[in-house]
């Protein structure tokens, strides 16, 4: 670029310092920014969460991307951007890990970055986060300007400290602290992956009623992160420093579901040997989840409401009362207004559990957040089997969208875990060396590796025909063939989602109104559409 065009471009950086936006959309345009001044093949702008580095904006970067978070302890390049405050460029035979190795789009070869460089963000003189800048072929970087990428600097870090005072720098620092605690108290668990309109109705929600006294009752399938929910739910309350306990009501004996609550005396029955105080006591001033809350027996609903109008849990064996101070939380997979119809569960109590109800949506129904839990998981498992990096075939990232998750996101890890052993099993397998193969090299997981039967005949239908038409009349039209192709993709979308065109429109990231257009221009009868079973 012209120094006058880089001028151009500082001066729109500038320009949205005095205009009202959210933060994401202000990262966004400082990276295409970044991309249209100083030549690369991928950028991203990190932020730096206790010690991870997270991605809030990327270019040329596979989309998977942004969904891992960047140990600074794991990453040395990342490191060592981080604690300079000059710009770090690495030499093309540098013997550091890159942490983009195999994550550049549009890689047909190597898949390695051969130059790469970044600058850590400082905000208010404190470490915010770093801007890094890769390109596959070494020697891009030789001729930038180092006085135009310190300006670019200081004009980021204004943008930067304006996205945050936007956003309220008090009451995030807080919120983030409560989530660190969330999150240390139960280690293992995830946050709230997703970008969704489904993902983000979802933490609307939480945002509204979280920091209420008022009870929550969170529905959903099973496997799609209702306990995440309810923590989520407890750590932003103003109950975060207080105890949340959990019970799981379907894995009590009925005969021990009130000791358990409410507690015991010595000698109330058989096998009680001392006094124990029941979970309503252990949650007074905290939080209370009670999953899976429609496996709670008939006969000891009555005494769960009671505890829950009262605010008093009497003892199994004693007649003294204990007051407790206890917001609830519950959870269930079923569809309790039903129970309640059937006779199954108490309607009183379904009231006063369901004040403020949350829906978890199905992961079948959040599109391409699949690809950003994917990317999760499988930085997860890069750590744990100390892989240098774990990356999606594209025709892996096309069957994970296409598969239609019975198990939600439990099965999407699970399932991500054991594509990764297997991979790693194949490599060392065919390795004279397994260690140095394993944590060295980018292991590629593809859609062998990820065992989806059911995903495969779906992309066989949808090309067979084109090609068997190909064969008949090689002069066939474009448009003919293009139109066979989202004919059948439609028909077999309608098909996994049963006929529901809303989830297919959104499955196929189209508008509601869009899709019933083109069923339309298609001539697709939806009286025609077999449900396919999963």
């Amino acid at each position: 670029m012209t120094t006058s065009q880089i001028h151009a471009v500082m001066l729109e950086i500038l320009a949205d310092l005095s205009r009202a936006m959210p933060a994401q959309p202000r990262y966004s345009r400082l990276l295409d920014a970044v991309v249209k001044v100083f030549p690369c093949d991928a950028a991203a702008l990190l932020k730096l969460q206790g010690s991870v580095l997270v991605p809030l904006a990327i270019r040329g970067l596979s989309s998977d991307t942004a969904g891992r978070h960047f140990s600074v302890d794991e990453q040395p390049r990342l490191a060592r951007i981080l604690l300079s405050r000059e710009p770090v460029r690495f030499n093309a035979d540098s013997d550091l890990p890159d942490p983009y190795d195999g994550l550049v789009e549009n890689m047909q070869h190597s898949l390695h970055v051969h130059d790469c460089m970044g600058v850590s963000l400082y905000v208010d003189d404190l470490p915010w986060g770093v801007l890094t800048l890769d390109a596959l072929e070494p020697g891009v970087f030789d001729h930038i300007d180092a006085n135009e990428l310190r300006t670019f600097v200081r004009l980021a870090e204004a943008s930067i400290r304006i996205a945050d005072l936007i956003d309220d720098l008090q009451a995030r620092a807080e919120r983030e602290h409560q989530l660190a605690r969330a999150v240390s108290a139960e280690q293992g668990q995830i946050a709230l992956i997703g970008n969704s309109a489904a993902m983000a109705s979802l933490r609307a929600h939480i945002d509204v009623v979280a920091n209420s006294e008022l009870a929550v009752l969170i529905s959903g399938e099973t496997g799609t992160g209702k306990e995440l929910v309810a923590r989520h739910l407890h750590a932003a309350s103003a109950r975060a420093d207080f105890p949340l306990v959990y019970v799981n009501c379907a894995a009590l004996p009925e005969n021990l579901v009130e000791s358990e609550l409410f507690g015991h005396t010595q000698g109330a029955f058989s096998g009680a040997s001392q006094a124990r105080a029941g979970k309503f006591e252990l949650a007074n001033g905290g939080t209370l989840f009670l999953d899976e809350i429609g496996e709670m027996p008939l006969a000891m609903q009555p005494k769960l409401l009671r505890a829950l109008q009262s605010g008093e849990v009497q003892r199994v064996g004693s007649d003294a009362t204990h007051k407790v101070d206890v917001r609830v939380i519950a959870a269930t997979n079923r569809n309790l207004s039903a129970e309640v119809a059937a006779g199954r569960f108490r309607a009183d109590l379904y009231h006063r559990l369901s004040v403020y109800p949350i829906a978890v949506p199905a992961l079948r129904e959040r599109g391409n957040d699949v690809i950003l839990l994917a990317g999760h998981f499988m930085e997860a498992s890069r750590r744990r089997f100390g892989l240098h990096n774990v990356r999606l075939e594209k025709e892996a990232r096309a069957a994970l969208l296409a598969y239609d998750w019975p198990g939600n996101v439990r099965e999407l890890e699970h399932l991500i875990s054991r594509a990764v052993l297997r991979a790693r099993a194949a490599i060392m397998v065919h390795s004279t060396h397994p260690k140095a193969a394993t944590t060295r090299s980018v292991l590629t997981l593809t859609l062998a590796d990820l065992d989806l039967p059911a995903v495969q005949p779906i992309a066989q239908s949808i090309a067979q025909p084109i090609n068997q038409h190909s064969a008949q009349n090689e002069q066939v039209l474009l448009r003919e063939a293009t139109e066979q192709f989202q004919r059948q993709l439609i028909v077999d979308t309608l098909a996994r989602h049963r006929g529901n065109q809303a989830r297919s429109a959104s499955a196929l990231g189209l508008d509601r109104g869009n899709f019933s257009r083109l069923l339309k221009r298609l001539q697709i009868d939806l009286q025609d559409i077999q449900p396919s079973i999963h």
